[in-house]
């Protein structure tokens, strides 16, 4: 028989789970296991992960993997990491975390946040003069909602000053899994975006830029020295190749945060190519050749694995969350959509459920609309004030209903956000991408296709999207592909094309679904500003 191509462990850290998978540099993915991880939410708009539990999870899953397919494992050559983004972790001079991880979710450090960037002159709460000098040089600016590193570190700063004073480096989800794997504390070009310190300029010499690390209000010595997604940062630690069961001798690859990486999993590497991610979150995004920023949709090229191109990220705050909701908090013990369980490989999926009750309730959802703003908005607004609801429920309404309409609410969220990406690609997408775990849906991916009024086309292995985005950053670094060969070896699933009366039924629907926001907005701010 022949021999097993080299293959990449590829880890894909998300807020749900832990997942891992062996990818080799044509793109197949041989096996697949995963471990939920918990997210703790706490008062006061915290939310955090124990690093450690990642930490175990790991090593769980690729013992699975091990014992599923033995020969692809002993001939993994190269790791590389994918995970969620703007996570804040706090480690010691020996690397150990001083606190749980700070996930992208948490808004605590809001206030901290306004307090260091105000001024007399402002505008959102951050002094005009600072905004223009972040603008020029990242691309980007803190998010008010206060759910990005900027805001976590002076958080920490504020509230936990001994854990500061104690903190030898501030690091970002991958940064961590990177110290964990070799002993070597780095940051990515992108996983080090977020803390907004970066002369982003030149894309292939991403550095730190002094005024705005000397502004930011935390120690310079507390920040890790970046390298590019696709450097060979080290080897296996002793201790880490003991915990994964695999040689020393294994490279191990910088990697990128899951917004990154999924761009070069869905194969969109060409230019102003959109791709659109449906999972706990969701976004657009799409690969440019230019630095640029809108600063009233919140929309801007910041960046990423390619070493000459930036990359356009769109964020909706909760997508797939919606529906994890629906499941763990509205219905019964023993409701069957709650025997679906989580989205994997080998478990029956929720959308699986979904897709016998969204194709009974017409467009429209009789009448019902749901805005899915669970836990505030990042694009095309950033309010970390909005929240989800049902509108026009009425006698008549059934659980269908609310169904539908939360699938249709995100997809109309989308194409809010899908007109900002229009008119910062200068064009109108007529085509896109999806991927992630929401693609699972065939229902949901009409939806999309009926609500934005173009094609939808699906990745074959929408679940593995980050995975095999880490699999080919990790098979660039290690020299065995390039990313120009990556279009070549995607794989489409379906073809979603919308339909032309239901496109129009959703025309008249987004409207009022934008004058919803209008008009509740205000509303927000005064029961959650």
């Amino acid at each position: 028989m022949p021999a097993t191509p080299p293959q990449v462990l590829a880890i894909d850290l998300g807020t749900s789970g832990m997942k891992a998978a062996l990818v080799a540099a044509d793109g197949t993915v041989t096996g697949w296991a995963e471990r939920a991880v918990t997210l703790h939410v706490l008062p006061g708009g915290g939310a955090e992960q124990d690093p450690r539990e990642w930490w175990d999870a790991l090593a769980e899953v690729v013992a699975e993997l091990g014992r599923g397919h033995p020969e692809h494992l002993r001939a993994v050559t190269t790791v590389c990491t994918s995970t969620q983004g703007e996570g804040t972790i706090a480690v010691d001079a020996a690397g150990e975390p001083l606190t749980r991880c700070i996930s992208w979710l948490d808004m605590r450090g809001a206030e901290h946040l306004r307090r260091q960037f105000g001024g007399p002159v402002s505008y959102g709460g951050f002094s005009v003069p600072r905004i223009a000098r972040w603008l020029r040089l990242t691309g980007g600016m803190p998010s008010g909602t206060g759910k990005d590193p900027a805001a976590h570190m002076l958080w920490i700063r504020d509230e936990l000053p001994g854990v500061y004073e104690r903190t030898a480096t501030f690091l970002n989800v991958l940064d961590w899994i990177n110290l964990r794997l070799t002993g070597r504390t780095v940051a990515t070009v992108d996983s080090i975006l977020t803390s907004w310190v970066t002369d982003n300029r030149r894309p292939g010499a991403i550095r730190y830029a002094p005024s705005l690390v000397a502004a930011s209000g935390i120690d310079a010595a507390k920040l890790p020295p970046i390298v590019a997604c696709t450097e060979v940062i080290g080897t296996l630690s002793p201790a880490a190749a003991a915990h994964l069961g695999l040689p020393e001798s294994v490279r191990v690859v910088a990697g990128a945060i899951d917004n990154t990486a999924a761009a070069i999993g869905a194969g969109t590497v060409r230019d102003n190519e959109p791709h659109l991610y449906v999972g706990t979150s969701s976004w657009i995004a799409a690969h440019v050749p230019r630095k640029k920023t809108d600063v009233v949709a919140q929309i801007a090229a910041v960046p990423c694995a390619l070493p000459d191109r930036y990359l356009m990220t769109a964020l909706q705050a909760t997508a797939g969350a919606n529906l994890t909701w629906l499941r763990d908090k509205v219905v019964e013990y023993d409701d069957p959509l709650l025997s679906a369980g989580h989205v994997s490989r080998d478990e029956t999926s929720i959308f699986d459920a979904f897709d016998q009750i969204l194709p009974k309730v017409p467009p429209g959802a009789n009448g019902v609309l749901y805005t899915p703003w669970l836990y505030g908005e990042r694009a095309p607004v950033d309010d970390a004030n909005l929240r989800a609801g049902f509108l026009n429920i009425s006698l008549d309404t059934t659980r269908s209903d609310l169904a539908r309409a939360m699938f249709e609410g995100v997809a109309l969220n989308t194409r809010w956000l899908a007109g900002a990406v229009d008119r910062f690609l200068g064009a109108p997408v007529t085509s896109m991408a999806i991927t992630g775990g929401g693609a699972l849906s065939d229902s949901w991916c009409q939806i999309f296709a009926d609500v934005l009024g173009h094609e939808i086309r699906r990745d074959a292995r929408p679940l593995a999207v980050n995975a095999r985005g880490a699999g080919w950053i990790g098979a660039v670094g290690a020299g065995l592909i390039a990313f120009a060969d990556i279009p070549d070896l995607i794989r489409t699933d379906r073809v979603f094309t919308p339909d032309r009366t239901h496109h129009e039924t959703y025309d008249g629907i987004f409207e009022v679904y934008r004058s919803v926001h209008k008009h509740l907005a205000p509303i927000y701010r005064r029961l959650n500003g």
